[in-house]
């Protein structure tokens, strides 16, 4: 049994890449990952056991030692310093925080990969009906010179130049259809969709809307987009981290109890151990926790700058394709279909060749195609903006 098309909108396919996409689950990992971590950096260092035994033997000497059994019991505890444990812990929190906004950016990066390849197959569908609306304007101007040839009024050239627009025709069919396989296997990809699933998207490139003022898709790309309180994250880590090495300077002292058991008599005592830092101050590790932060710190800058370049780009796209969108639609387009209606008459009329409606028909093509490319340049710009935060998804005049 064959498998059927399925019909597929641009919201069933964010689900669907939601749900099966490799890069979230990653991402959703490693957010479980350092919450885990959490749990680690709040527990306490567990306590350690000794427990000797054995047999004391009497020597040959003037006073010699009872032999018998001797045991030996002792426990230690290290005693944790409370300003080290608090920067472990919020350093491993605040990695948690990192990790779950950097989920929440590569959410945004599979949607908007989704929807660049949802409208591009939508692209390459329209590509394929204008090339085959071309085509059978093409085959009927072909049938009508055959006609035209066979009675005697027109030369045996304009046959073969019809014949020769005709197989360009099918040409350009082939390779829109070629086109949009590729753009159904590159959607199949984003949302991570069965391979022999037949893919049907249904849906259409949106109408313009007025962008607020730049300052304001500043102002919004910088207060929203994840990657900025993904870096701000990363530099509380950092900075909780240098917290972490400093504490750790301060001596981590070791408690301990012990019993022993001899033959001729029982002790037991208790006492606490503390290391001596004459040696190791850690310099070297607060000198490096010092150079994370500094990187953090120019991390959250680079963040910054390469959102307001993207945001840049994108709204400089979005303006100068829908100024192509109109320019299109209001001049070029009407008076390309004017011209192939003219070339048509002057054609029937005797006045003009077939060369003068193939090329008219031509250029009609071309400006179709120029206003697809236009529309979904402008339509790929605001899912650009979408993805920065710059606007709603799905945003509306």
């Amino acid at each position: 049994m064959r498998p059927t098309l399925q019909p597929l909108t641009l919201d069933v396919a964010i689900v669907m890449a939601e749900r099966n996409s490799p890069r979230i689950k990653q991402s959703q990992a490693l957010v479980q990952q350092y919450e885990a971590g959490i749990q680690t950096a709040r527990a306490y260092s567990n306590p350690s056991l000794e427990i000797y035994e054995g047999h004391q033997y009497a020597r040959p000497i003037s006073t010699p030692a009872v032999p018998g059994l001797l045991q030996h019991y002792a426990g230690y505890q290290p005693i944790e310093i409370p300003s080290e444990r608090r920067a472990r812990l919020h350093g491993a929190q605040q990695l948690a925080a990192s990790a779950r906004f950097a989920e929440q950016g590569t959410a945004l990066a599979v949607t908007a990969r989704v929807s660049h390849a949802f409208y591009d197959a939508l692209r390459r569908r329209e590509e394929i009906q204008q090339a085959r609306e071309n085509l059978v304007l093409v085959e009927d101007l072909r049938r009508r010179v055959e006609v035209e040839v066979n009675v005697g009024e027109k030369g045996r050239l304009e046959l073969t130049r019809a014949e020769a627009e005709l197989a360009r025709a099918h040409f350009d069919v082939r390779s829109a259809e070629l086109e949009y396989a590729t753009a159904i296997a590159a959607l199949r990809v984003a949302i991570a969709a069965p391979p022999d699933a037949l893919l049907d998207p249904e849906g259409a490139l949106e109408a313009r809307i007025d962008l607020p003022p730049a300052g304001q898709l500043r102002a919004d790309v910088l207060r929203t987009h994840p990657a900025v309180a993904q870096s701000q994250a990363e530099i509380d880590a950092a900075k909780s981290s240098l917290e972490r090495e400093r504490a750790a300077r301060i001596p981590q002292p070791t408690v301990f109890a012990e019993f022993e058991n001899q033959p001729d008599l029982r002790y037991w005592r208790a006492g606490v151990t503390v290391p001596l830092p004459l040696f190791d101050r850690r310099r070297g590790q607060i000198e490096a926790a010092k150079a994370a932060v500094t990187r953090a710190d120019a991390g959250l800058d680079q963040s910054r700058l390469e959102l307001l370049g993207a945001l840049e780009r994108a709204a400089e796209q979005y303006q100068l394709a829908d100024q192509q969108v109109a320019a299109l639609e209001s001049g070029s387009l009407h008076a390309a279909q004017s011209a192939v209606e003219a070339a048509k008459a002057a054609y029937r009329f005797g006045e003009r060749g077939i060369v003068e409606v193939l090329d008219a028909q031509r250029v009609l093509q071309s400006v179709r195609g120029d206003l697809v490319d236009a529309q979904f340049a402008r339509q790929s710009a605001l899912v650009d903006l979408e993805e920065l935060g710059a606007l709603p998804p799905k945003a509306r005049p």
